[in-house]
């Protein structure tokens, strides 16, 4: 793990190519080589998670098929929204009841 003083590196945090990771640490910036997580297993609660989103984004895809389902979404919008996230929002926030 380097530390670094580069004016460049200042603020920055996230990966540098394929081998490199950049952290911040109150104040100062850390360059590390980039953790190897594939032995890495999921928790329960992190495989529950993905199973809800993955069944979000095929709800969300069914509504986008169903136009009558998507105009009622399309009427609901925040501006900048788009129908596919906003349906799974409401579906991960539990707003939406799906028995799939």
């Amino acid at each position: 793990m380097a530390r670094s003083k580069n004016i460049l590196l200042a603020g920055i945090s996230g990966h540098i190519g394929q081998g490199f990771v950049v952290k911040q640490y109150t104040n100062r910036t850390v360059v590390s080589i980039k953790p190897d997580m594939s032995n890495a297993g999921k928790s329960e609660a992190q495989m529950v998670a993905q199973s809800k989103f993955k069944m979000a984004q095929a709800y969300a895809k069914s509504i986008l098929l169903n136009p009558s389902a998507r105009l009622y979404f399309e009427q609901r919008l925040q501006p900048g929204q788009l129908v596919y996230h906003a349906v799974i929002s409401a579906y991960m926030k539990g707003e939406i009841e799906n028995d799939q």
